[in-house]
Formats: C-alpha cells, structure tokens, sequence
C-alpha cells in the first residue's frame, strides 16, 4: 500500500497534486511519501514483535536521504552501512551509534578509526584479514570493538544476479566450511568481541525459501561455533525481502517472514539483527517526469521523457520494470516505447508496453522508485543531479536540492599547464 493515488482525475502524494511540486521544482524529482515511509517501517517492526529480542538496521544503501533517516530514527530503526558517508549520515539523522551496524567488503582503516570512535555497535566482518585489521586499529586506540563475522552460505536467492550476495562465488563473506574456524581465531584476538554471525544472500528475493535454507545453515555453524567453546550473542540475518514492481505481483509478506523466523530461530537464545532497506523505502517514492516529445517509431512510438538513466538507473542496469502511469490520466491507452534523452541505447525504461496515452508536456510517474533511485543518480551527459521531495499530508518541502551542470562545473580545475 502506499499514498500515491488519484484525486479528481489528477495523481497526488497523499493531499498534494504532483502537478503542483512538478510545477515549483521541475523535473525530473522524486517524491517520497512520509505516511506510507511511516506505514511500512511500522508493519515491519510490528511483524517482527513475535520474536523475543530484536534490532533493525535500516540498509542505509537504499536510500540515504536525512529526511528519511530521521522518519526512521523517530520510529526507533538503526543503520545498516556500508561506508564512512553513510555512519555519517545515520549520525546526522540522530540514530543512536550502538544501533549502527558497518557492514562492506572494503572498509578502509579510516572508517574502521572512525566507527570506533562514534561508539558504533557492530562491524560485520567480510575476512579475517578485515578482522586482523580492525583488533589492531581498536587496541591501538585502547579500545574493543564488537564484531560478527559474515558467512557466506552458498545458497541461490533466485534473484537477478547482479543482486545476489549468497552464493560461493560471490565476493561477500567467508566461506561457509572455512567459517567456524575463523571465527575462533578471532575470537581469541585482542581489540575483538566477536559476539556473532551475519549473512545475507541476496536483493528482492520473492519467496521464503532461499532465506529458511540460509538460517538453518548458519544456526548449524552457531551451534559448532558454540561447541568449540566461543560464544554467541547475536545473529544478524541481514534483508532481502522483495516488493512489487509490476500489478499482480506477490511477494512474502512481513508476518510471513517473521513467522519463519520464529520457527527457525525459537531455540538460538540470541539478539536477532535485521537489515531491511527496499521492503522499507521502496513504494515510498515515485519519480515524476515529464514527456518531452512522442516520436514515430518503425514498430510503437517513442515516448521521449525527461528523466533519464542517470536519474533512475535500475532499468538500464537490471532491466528492471517500473510502472510508468500518467499523473493526468485521460481514459486511453497505447502500446510504446519509454525512452530517456541520454545518449545510449540504455537509456530505455520500458518496449512494446501498453500505458497511459500521453503526449508531449505531460507528466508520468515512475512507481516504487524509493529505493535505489535518488541514492544511484548521477550526472552523466552533464546533467543535474535529480533534487527530492517529502510529502507529509498537505505539506511538502525540497530534501534534496537539484544540483545543476554550473554547479559541478564550478568544482572543476584547469591545471597551469593547460592554460
């Protein structure tokens, strides 16, 4: 569910008509719902009440926006990073350092110095040689810091492949079979409190299963781990759980994920740590975009909008379907082509699809474009970076401003030698 929906023939963002923010900011914009933003993260949490110990770490990587940081921090959600500039935007929006958890292949020395500092609660640990690293940094600055060891459980997601984080050969996480014995070797080791395992397999993931098969694994290794004398207090299970792109599509419900947790987890006698990002933020937002010309085309006509791949990269990147609808609908429809201004053959939202007829100074939206929209733009083509919105019932405000060409030129140099 979300608040995009029409009110006398015209799309609005809960009590405010997408024409009017279109009008006082240009497009393309994203526009994020608080109320559905709010709806989502509440559903989650309370789904999640039939377990006996929990933390969620909003995947800060979906959308890193401060207003929706500080949505979510009110509504007592943590972060999960993966970045120096991430920590810093979770500390910004006011989430409370022992609810972060730093999580990445590539953590440099400097974030690892700085996350101590911050008194941040968790780093999830991508090797050993990562975990080496940080006991030297932690002990050196007379510190300890808590830390659980990411495993890669070599299980299919079922999900796009470029969104898969759980097989063998992806580069997350030790091995499963190499797992038990490096957590022991690290537990042993001064600046270190190792206090558990985290996973996470893989993106949208639109059944149970994979996910069932990956906590029973690591439960197994829990247990082995226990065994050797090690303890473990905490179990990251990290998110994955999918929405719904297209009309008709089903995906696992929040009660039904944690139903299987329970069952699966009911005899760990541990924390469990959540990770969700796109089941959060995904149908928080669309993208408006306004149709710059309907071109003829040899097979279906090109409708031509402003937002680009640079805007919302998914599609050229994943081959991703975004409902594409008019803001204005008038009634009628025709099969077409979506296409960006960009120079690439990329640059396509959507072929052959049957939309809402529109023609050329009309609005459109993207639908569920909260996650992995605003955080992914860039300005290839010298383009502006794409400004934000949040609406909040029948108020609205700019959280991120447009950012245009004169702007980012402006921070470019001619060297001496060139002039």
């Amino acid at each position: 569910m979300d608040h995009f929906e029409l009110n006398n023939g015209v799309l609005c963002a809960e009590n405010v008509p997408l024409p009017m923010i279109a009008a006082a900011v240009g497009t393309p914009v994203y526009v994020y719902s608080r109320a559905t933003l709010t709806r989502h993260a509440r559903v989650f949490r309370d789904a999640l009440g039939v377990l006996r110990d929990v933390k969620i770490a909003f995947a800060v990587k979906s959308n890193p926006n401060l207003a929706v940081l500080k949505v979510l921090a009110a509504e007592g959600y943590g972060a999960d990073v993966v970045s120096g500039g991430e920590m810093e935007r979770a500390l910004a929006a006011g989430m409370a350092p022992d609810g972060i958890v730093f999580s990445g292949v590539g953590k440099t020395a400097a974030e690892m110095r700085r996350g101590i500092e911050a008194g941040i609660g968790q780093f999830n640990l991508e090797s050993e040689e990562e975990g080496l690293e940080l006991a030297e940094i932690a002990a050196s600055m007379g510190k300890v810091a808590s830390a659980a060891l990411r495993v890669n459980p070599d299980v299919d997601a079922g999900t796009h492949g470029k969104i898969s984080t759980g097989k063998a050969e992806n580069k997350f996480g030790v091995p499963f079979d190499r797992a038990a014995a490096i957590y022991g070797r690290l537990a042993t080791t001064p600046g270190l409190n190792m206090r558990g395992l985290t996973l996470h397999i893989g993106s949208q993931l639109s059944r149970l299963e994979p996910l069932e098969a990956a906590f029973n694994k690591v439960g197994g290794l829990m247990e082995e781990i226990r065994a050797a004398g090690h303890s473990v207090t905490h179990m990251d299970l990290g998110g994955g759980i999918g929405v719904p792109y297209k009309a008709g599509e089903v995906f696992p419900q929040p009660a039904e994920y944690a139903a299987m947790v329970a069952r699966v987890t009911g005899n760990w006698g541990v924390t469990l740590m959540f990770e969700p990002g796109r089941v959060i933020t995904g149908n928080t937002g669309v993208l408006v975009t306004e149709v710059i010309r309907v071109k003829e085309g040899v097979g279906h006509p090109w409708v031509v909008v402003d937002a680009a791949m640079n805007d919302l990269a998914r599609p050229a990147l994943y081959d991703a379907w975004h409902d594409f609808a008019a803001v204005e609908p008038k009634g009628e429809t025709f099969t077409a082509n979506i296409v960006g201004p960009i120079c690439e053959s990329s640059d396509t939202f959507a072929m052959a699809r049957t939309i809402d007829k529109v023609g050329r100074g009309d609005l459109a939206v993207f639908r569920t474009a909260g996650a992995y929209g605003a955080t992914m733009a860039n300005t290839y083509n010298s383009r502006p970076l794409v400004p934000e919105v949040m609406v909040d019932g029948d108020k609205w405000a700019v959280v991120a401003d447009r950012i245009d060409p004169a702007t980012i030129l402006a921070a470019e140099r001619v060297p001496d030698f060139l002039k």
